[in-house]
């Protein structure tokens, strides 16, 4: 298995006992790629069935399908003649809007359109939060275990990673201890995924407001990934993070992937929930607007290469 993903034996360390190797991590290895190792390595003789937990397109399966409501409304678009020409880069006025208000019944304020920025799926999204704070020494707190685009992204963008444990005892809660021993100066950001990627909790509002006050007390801003929001199982409802803008600046992550059922649609969003104004400062808002534009075309590009 070491030699199938590319790691000769003199990479691999050992520490007296088959049981202590120490193995390098490439950085280029994605994660269907390793998930196409692993298939690979299934003995066809088995005749049990493999269910892959690390798939996240619900389409892939035929008993899920997206509303016709939204494939109605895509034809209509396409039909109409007026959306074949070039787009803002940070998305249409009127797809802005939508989401603004989409996002805002769940909030006790109103968004504009100007906290919303279209991105190329929610990946994309990920990407410009992290190459909008990267700065020379900066670090960003991510969960253990959580989505591993986060840590790619972090290491093309030079930012330390500093990971900080879930708590499966107390319902994979964040460890707020952790959190403020690891935070100092150079602390960007704080990740949170809710609901769970891939533990699959949903934080109770006790628990996302405490994130919030500790967020603030260390003065960082909190990324909040709620591409799953509002698939929530068990007791808790979801609450999305940006409930809690008034305490501290909310960066929130989100798309049509998962709730609408169309990964392949490609369409993400990066928006300010933030009431007290901190993003809408002409020096940040600049900023925002001028990496959704650089890392849209980046997107573009890969989408046909």
């Amino acid at each position: 298995m070491i030699e199938r993903i590319g790691l000769s034996m003199e990479k691999v360390k050992e520490n007296g006992t088959m049981n202590n190797y120490e193995v390098e991590t490439p950085k280029n290895i994605t994660i269907k790629g390793i998930l196409s190792l692993l298939m690979q390595s299934i003995e066809e003789k088995d005749g049990r069935s493999v269910i892959s937990l690390g798939m996240g397109d619900p389409s892939a399966y035929s008993c899920f399908h997206t509303t016709p409501t939204a494939q109605q409304a895509v034809a209509d678009a396409l039909l109409s003649d007026k959306f074949n020409g070039y787009s803002p880069t940070v998305g249409l006025p009127q797809t802005r809007k939508a989401i603004a208000d989409y996002l805002s019944r769940d909030l006790p304020y109103k968004l504009s359109s100007d906290d919303v920025f279209i991105t190329s799926g929610c990946t994309q999204a990920i990407d410009v939060a992290l190459t909008m704070l990267a700065r020379p020494g900066a670090n960003i707190l991510l969960p253990r275990p959580c989505f591993p685009i986060y840590e790619l992204c972090a290491a093309f963008r030079g930012l330390e990673v500093r990971h900080f444990d879930l708590l499966p005892e107390k319902g994979w809660e964040v460890d707020l201890d952790a959190i403020e021993v690891l935070a100092d100066q150079n602390t960007v950001a704080l990740v949170i995924i809710n609901p769970g990627n891939p533990c699959g909790n949903v934080y109770s509002y006790q628990h996302l407001k405490e994130i919030a006050e500790t967020a603030e007390k260390l003065k960082i801003l909190v990324i909040a990934d709620e591409v799953y929001g509002h698939l929530a199982f068990g007791n808790n409802p979801f609450v999305p993070m940006g409930v809690f803008g008034s305490i501290v600046p909310i960066l929130t992550l989100g798309s049509l992937s998962k709730r609408w059922i169309v990964p392949g649609w490609r369409l993400g969003w990066f928006v300010t929930t933030d009431p007290s104004g901190m993003f809408r400062k002409p020096k940040v808002y600049s900023l925002l607007f001028a990496f959704c534009v650089i890392r849209t075309w980046h997107f573009v590009g890969s989408q046909f290469l």
